[in-house]
């Protein structure tokens, strides 16, 4: 299915549930994680967008100009896209609570969209990676992240992961923080922590 100019899947959900947005890594689409937030979220709409960009084949959300190298004006093109996209859904499903999902590049894009427009209530950002410094925004206090992350991910470092959380609680975000041994990969724990930060949504 295509909507807004995203491919997607999308799961409708029953009357007055959230909506669920699933973003996935460089090299996903949208089955990464469509049935992980069916699972999460039996009731909700779960809707799961890829990437309209292609580097070498891979899809994702923005364009880059090497590894932790963004392309600042396409990060800013995909943002609005994003956003309109969400807020469309969101309304058309007449959505309790607007939540999202992204690991790396999804994580990403998600994390800019908070950032620069507050609009999720909740959000799990999986290994995420903000190498700039983000703006103050007073619209964040109240909303809930997740941020997971590994002690060794040669994509995401700690001090970067670090500050991205000291940035959301600084905005009176309410920051859940959750880290493994590992590297850039998704592991128990990190699945545990994002059912526990959900659960209250199901």
């Amino acid at each position: 299915m295509t909507d807004n100019g995203y491919v997607h899947r999308l799961h409708a959900g029953a009357p007055g549930k959230p909506i669920l947005f699933v973003l996935h890594g460089t090299g996903g689409d949208e089955n990464q994680f469509f049935d992980f937030g069916r699972r999460l979220l039996p009731e909700a709409t779960i809707v799961s967008p890829r990437g309209d960009v292609s580097e070498y084949g891979a899809a994702r959300f923005f364009k880059r100009t090497g590894e932790g190298v963004y392309d600042m004006a396409d990060l800013a093109r995909a943002t609005a896209k994003m956003t309109d996209y969400v807020q469309d859904l969101a309304a058309t499903h007449g959505a309790s609570e607007i939540l999202g999902l992204g690991f790396s590049n999804g994580a990403n894009i998600l994390a800019n969209i908070l950032i620069e427009k507050g609009l999720f209530d909740a959000a799990a950002l999986l290994h995420p990676l903000i190498p700039f410094r983000p703006r103050t925004n007073p619209d964040l206090g109240g909303r809930r992240v997740l941020i997971t992350a590994g002690q060794r991910d040669p994509i995401s470092p700690v001090a970067l992961t670090e500050a991205l959380s000291d940035y959301f609680e600084a905005q009176q975000a309410e920051v859940l923080l959750e880290w493994h041994s590992g590297g850039h990969d998704i592991r128990p724990n990190e699945i545990e922590a994002i059912g526990n930060f959900f659960a209250e949504y199901a």
